[in-house]
C-alpha cells in the first residue's frame, strides 16, 4: 500500500526547515570551494566523509573510486534498502577560480549547482532524520559518488551500484538544479575519440600531402550534416578538437571528441553507424583514422506510472508544485539500465551549468529538501 504523502507532509515537523535549508547551502558552499575535477575528487570526498560522520551516518568509508558511503539503519534490516546519491565531481579544472558571488537570492559559483548543492541536500537529509529522531523503515545508503562528468563515464555510480545492488531496490539520485523535475528515463550516450594520422611534412615543400587536421576538419564538417531525429530524439556534439605541431607543418596527427546521445539504444547505434561510415569513406592509404570508445552510458527507464515516479510527483504536489517528467543522462542511468527503479530529483533551481557564471536560486531550497524528505521516508516504508 502506498503511503499517503499528504498525511506524511502534515505529520512531519517542518519548523526548523529554514535552518535546515541554510545548513544545506552552507554545506554546498564549503564543498564547492574544494576543487574536484573528474578523476581528482579525493580531497572533496575526504571532506564529505567528515560531514557524513558529523551527520551521524554509520559505516562511513571511501572506496578506490573515492565514493563516500554511509548508512542509516532501518527498523526492518531484512527489507531491501534505498540508495540516495549525489555526485561530487565537476567539469572545472583544478586551477579554476571558484570564488562565489551573491546577487540577492542568487549565488554564483562554478560547480555550485552541479553538483555541490546536490551533495548539500544529501547531508541535510541525514541531518533532518537525525534531528527529528526519525528512523526509516529500511536501510538508507548515502553515497557521494565520483566520475559523473565528462569522461568519468559514470564510473563512480557503476562501482557503488555493483557494491550495493544486493542490498537496495530503489535509487533516489540528486542533482542540485533539477527541482520541480522528475527524471525517470536515462538516455543512451556514446562518446568517441576519433584520431587521424598521416606522414606530415613541410607546408611549402610538401604541399599536397594529406594533413591530419584537414582530414579531421572534413570529418567534423560531415558529422554536422548528420540528420537527427525528434522521436526518438538524437543529438551529437563535437566538444574538442586537437592536433598539429606548428602553423607551417602539415599535421601528422589530429583528433576530435564526439558526444552522441539518443533516447533509445537502437537510435544511438544508428547514429554511430552513420559516423563510422563517414570515417570509412574518408580513409585512404595516406590518411588513416582510428575510433576509440571513451564513454558508454547505457539507457534505461521506468514508466511514468511507476510508484517511485508517482511518489516524487505527489510529494511536489503536496507542497504546492506541479512536477514535470524528464529524461536525461545522470547517475540514475546505471540502476535503470539494470532494472532497478530510480529517479533523479533536485534541491533547487539555477542555470548556466558547466559555465563559470553558473548560479543557484536560494529560495526553492526549503521546498527541494521537503520533497526529498517526503520521497525518502515514503519510499523507505515500502518493501519493493
Amino acid at each position: 500500500m502506498q503511503p499517503d504523502l499528504n498525511d506524511l507532509n502534515r505529520a512531519l515537523d517542518w519548523r526548523n526547515l529554514p535552518e535546515l535549508a541554510q545548513r544545506a547551502l552552507d554545506h554546498a558552499l564549503n564543498i564547492q570551494r574544494i576543487p574536484a575535477p573528474t578523476f581528482s575528487e579525493e580531497p572533496r570526498a575526504r571532506f564529505v566523509a567528515t560531514c557524513f560522520e558529523a551527520a551521524g551516518l554509520q559505516q562511513v568509508e571511501l572506496d578506490d573510486f573515492h565514493n563516500v558511503y554511509g548508512r542509516i539503519p532501518g527498523l526492518h534490516p531484512s527489507r531491501s534498502g534505498v540508495l540516495i546519491s549525489a555526485h561530487t565531481d565537476t567539469v572545472f579544472s583544478a586551477d579554476t577560480d571558484l570564488t562565489i558571488r551573491r546577487e540577492g537570492t542568487l549565488i554564483y559559483g562554478p560547480g555550485l549547482g552541479d553538483n555541490s548543492m546536490g551533495v548539500g541536500g544529501l547531508l541535510a537529509l541525514a541531518e533532518y532524520l537525525r534531528d527529528q529522531h526519525l528512523q526509516p523503515e529500511c536501510d538508507l545508503w548515502f553515497v557521494a559518488n565520483t566520475r559523473e562528468e565528462g569522461l568519468g563515464d559514470l564510473g563512480g555510480m557503476k562501482a557503488a551500484f555493483t557494491r550495493l545492488k544486493t542490498r537496495i531496490s530503489r535509487v533516489i539520485n540528486l542533482e542540485g538544479m533539477a527541482f520541480g523535475h522528475v527524471y525517470h528515463a536515462g538516455i543512451a550516450v556514446r562518446r568517441l575519440h576519433i584520431t587521424a594520422a598521416t606522414g606530415g611534412g613541410h607546408s611549402w615543400l610538401n604541399f599536397g600531402r594529406p594533413s591530419a587536421i584537414h582530414g579531421i576538419m572534413q570529418l567534423g564538417a560531415q558529422i554536422t550534416t548528420l540528420k537527427t531525429s525528434n522521436s526518438p530524439r538524437t543529438t551529437y556534439n563535437i566538444g574538442l578538437i586537437e592536433g598539429g605541431q606548428s602553423i607551417n607543418t602539415i599535421a601528422a596527427s589530429a583528433g576530435l571528441w564526439l558526444d552522441l546521445r539518443a533516447e533509445s539504444s537502437a537510435a544511438l547505434a544508428g547514429l554511430e553507424t552513420e559516423v563510422r561510415k563517414k570515417v570509412t569513406a574518408l580513409s585512404k592509404p595516406d590518411l588513416s583514422f582510428q575510433i576509440e570508445v571513451v564513454g558508454d552510458r547505457p539507457a534505461g527507464s521506468i514508466a511514468p506510472e511507476h510508484p517511485l515516479v508517482q511518489r516524487s510527483l505527489t510529494a511536489l504536489k503536496a507542497i504546492g508544485y506541479r512536477g514535470t517528467l524528464e529524461n536525461g543522462s545522470t547517475d540514475a542511468n546505471i540502476p535503470l539500465s539494470q532494472g532497478c527503479a530510480a529517479v533523479t530529483i533536485g534541491i533547487t533551481r539555477g542555470s548556466n551549468a558547466h559555465r563559470l557564471d553558473e548560479y543557484i536560486e536560494t529560495t526553492p531550497v526549503m521546498d527541494g529538501l521537503r520533497q526529498l524528505i517526503l520521497v525518502t521516508l515514503a519510499t523507505s516504508a515500502i518493501d519493493e
